[in-house]
């Protein structure tokens, strides 16, 4: 049943999860790697372990661009089957979480209709404008509180309705990526409310489907099946399934599936601390909030509102990350010259600081391709001083990176009101410690950066209320801030921050 944090709890897994120790197994699933991590807990400290790592490249054939669907599932089970040897009866649950907007569809009898395309998909280009010509974005807006975004699940689904897709018209149900995975594991359906929140097609003011979106493009309404909360148990393995993996009694729970979600969940915040980033290959801004913000301010600042573990809102609004960063370096690699992260970090740290920036949202910077040269490109467009060597390059993606949350910073504070004294950051990005430090030099608040594994320390937070051995989100929270090292960052050289900041909102406005 539902608990005060809004997570469903259960008490046919209390028993299994009462030994003094217990694994809960998270299955992360992102749009280039996946991982099967298994868990072990006293409730005292949260030990975690990579049992099983393989790649997503997804599939380019013709028709589109899918996901190889099936491999995934198959690597799903190698990794069960690897944390069952390992950890066999003290596993209490399973729960899986991936990237949101790409969903399946299926036929009455459980039958998967096609491969799932991947989210950048031409096949939604141009339906945008159909979009907004049927609903205004702003009416769209208020139902979803999703800004309309190519990877919108809405766009894909118009798409496949205006191309007469067989696929659409014999479907029976529509399930996102971590459902469909979850179905195929114990043979029930359903749609969890975190990853629906992602598909601009769920009224965050109700967590329910926007019926009027929905009815107004004309998407079947029968697709839409029940949507369940974090921590819903879906019901054991199936039989086969435990037959393959060697263990057939262990639960399956709808997590916070989306890994935004998780992530958010796994990040110790406390108190009135609402304030968090997810830093990755992308960076996601954002605040907690008990309602939804669906003014057209907000709109117009970007900001999307996605549904959290605990039953409120993320707030939040995607920005550019290490991608910059990453692209440079393998730029450089091709053409001879390898360095390590390390080294980076070094070179940009004997950089002369503030001689020029960039706006990483620019979508020049979107693609793969000679990244240190669009950014000497860009600044020379813009008529500041191209950085000659790979360390002031990295410098300036650094520093402009930093800049860039600042700016999103102020959005939030412009349309909520509300002050914060600190970040909370979680995600594979607090690694690049300049860049953690930069961010607290440009915001002027502390950064708090940790946990490195935050969405399956989420995704195992929802499991561990799911089975009654904690009491709430806040209590999870609290185990993973006792287990995991953090190191927090003081805002220095104010003065020098702010005309830095000044700069850029000049060059990017």
């Amino acid at each position: 049943m539902p608990t005060a944090s809004g997570i469903a709890s259960s008490g046919a897994l209390e028993m299994m999860a009462s030994m003094s120790e217990a694994t809960f197994i998270a299955v992360d699933l992102g749009a280039g790697s996946g991982r099967v991590m298994a868990a072990t807990t006293d409730l005292e400290t949260l030990r975690l372990e990579e049992v099983h790592r393989f790649d997503n490249p997804g599939v380019d054939l013709p028709g589109g661009w899918f996901w190889n669907i099936h491999g995934l599932y198959l690597e799903i089970l190698e990794g069960l089957r690897r944390a069952v040897a390992a950890h066999g009866r003290s596993i209490v649950s399973i729960g899986i979480d991936t990237w949101g907007c790409d969903h399946a569809l299926l036929a009455a009898d459980g039958r998967l209709l096609g491969m799932p395309h991947q989210y950048r998909d031409p096949r939604s280009d141009g339906m945008a404008d159909v979009m907004h010509a049927i609903l205004p974005e702003e009416t769209i807006y208020a139902h979803t509180g999703i800004r309309t975004n190519f990877y919108n699940s809405s766009l894909h689904l118009l798409a496949e309705l205006r191309r007469d897709n067989p696929a659409l018209h014999h479907a029976s149900r529509l399930l996102f990526i971590p459902d469909l995975l979850s179905y195929w594991l114990t043979g029930r359906m359903a749609v969890e409310r975190t990853i629906a929140s992602t598909s601009q097609l769920l009224d965050p003011h109700t967590g329910d489907w926007a019926w009027q979106v929905i009815d107004a493009l004309g998407l079947p309404r029968h697709v839409f099946g029940a949507i369940v909360a974090p921590g819903t148990v879906l019901g054991p393995l199936r039989d086969e399934v435990g037959a393959h993996i060697g263990q057939s009694d262990i639960p399956v729970i709808a997590t916070a599936s989306h890994d935004t979600a998780s992530a958010v969940a796994g990040i110790p915040m406390e108190g009135g601390e609402q304030l968090w980033l997810s830093s990755g290959t992308w960076s996601i801004l954002g605040m907690e909030s008990p309602v939804p913000i669906t003014t057209p301010t907000a709109l117009a600042a970007g900001f999307c509102n996605e549904l959290g573990a605990d039953g409120g809102v993320r707030f939040l609004k995607n920005i550019a990350g290490l991608w910059v960063l990453q692209e440079c370096r393998r730029q450089w690699e091709h053409e001879g010259q390898p360095l390590d992260y390390p080294t980076m970090t070094r070179m940009a740290a004997q950089a002369p600081a503030f001689t020029a920036f960039v706006d990483p949202d620019d979508p020049v910077f979107a693609t793969p391709g000679d990244m240190p040269g669009k950014i000497r490109e860009w600044c020379r467009r813009t008529g500041q001083p191209v950085p000659a060597d790979p360390g002031a390059v990295l410098r300036v993606a650094t520093e402009s990176l930093a800049l860039k949350s600042r700016a999103v910073y102020e959005s939030i504070v412009a349309l909520t009101g509300r002050r914060f004294t600190r970040l909370h950051v979680g995600g594979g990005g607090i690694r690049n410690e300049p860049l953690c430090q930069a961010t607290a030099d440009a915001l002027g608040i502390e950064v708090v950066a940790g946990p490195v594994e935050a969405t399956s320390c989420g995704n195992i937070a929802v499991q561990l209320v799911a089975s009654g051995m904690l009491a709430d989100l806040a209590a999870a929270r609290s185990l993973i801030r006792r287990s995991f090292e953090f190191r927090t960052h003081q805002p220095r050289d104010p003065a020098a921050w702010e005309d830095a900041f000044g700069r850029f909102r000049r060059l990017t406005a």
